[in-house]
């Protein structure tokens, strides 16, 4: 398999996903401004959208977005999620969520005309969305004391609040430390030339918790 990223892209997700599940890839760094691959191919004729990721499979077809690559990466790696009767679906919700409610929020944070006044309502948004999931972060991860891929794609937008210096309750600070411990999340930071980049700053819960929660 191939995985198309961008260092510090959406795709660390997947990237993050393919190490925690031990499958065997190979990494294909993308240049989202020209499109061209670093061995120069063109990547519109890998996927016609023009971004990352992408996920070529051994039999050359390829997949896309993150809500589908990082599902069939979990049900082929039979990695960890919510149990019950409805725990891939759980799943899913929670990779949409984060995909529509958060990713889809930092987007005028990568506009060049968009003003301040649109980055920090931005910010408010995505602030409340962060502070729903920290007040269900009951346990270590999303869905209790084993990583999924869901774990993945929250760490990966929390590196983006990181580098826009956006501010993070206490439960999630405490969640990105601990995703940084995981030996999965320190070789695809290394492997995208990212390793060290982040710190973690100790906040109140206390104040936290006195918060308003909610989406």
């Amino acid at each position: 398999m191939k995985l198309y990223l961008a260092p510090g892209a959406c795709s660390l997700a997947d990237h993050i996903a393919l190490h925690e599940a031990g499958m065997t890839f190979k990494k294909v760094i993308v240049d989202l401004k020209t499109k061209r691959t670093e061995d120069g191919r063109d990547f519109i004729q890998v996927n016609p959208k023009g971004y990352v990721p992408a996920l070529e499979l051994e039999n050359g077809e390829v997949l896309t977005e993150n809500v589908a690559i990082m599902s069939f990466i979990s049900d082929r790696a039979r990695l960890a999620g919510p149990e019950g009767d409805l725990g891939r679906y759980r799943l899913l919700e929670m990779l949409t969520f984060i995909s529509t409610e958060i990713h889809k929020k930092f987007s005028p944070f990568f506009d060049p005309s968009a003003d301040q006044a649109q980055k920090d309502k931005a910010a408010q948004t995505i602030g409340r969305r962060f502070d729903y999931l920290a007040g269900r972060l009951v346990d270590e991860y999303l869905f209790g004391d084993e990583f999924s891929v869901a774990d993945g794609y929250l760490f990966t937008m929390l590196t983006w609040a990181k580098a826009n210096k956006l501010n993070l309750p206490g439960p999630l600070e405490q969640f990105f430390a601990r995703m940084l411990d995981r030996p999965a999340v320190a070789q695809a930071l290394e492997h995208e030339g990212l390793a060290g980049k982040f710190d973690v700053t100790p906040r109140d819960t206390d104040q936290f918790e006195a918060r308003t929660a909610g989406p």
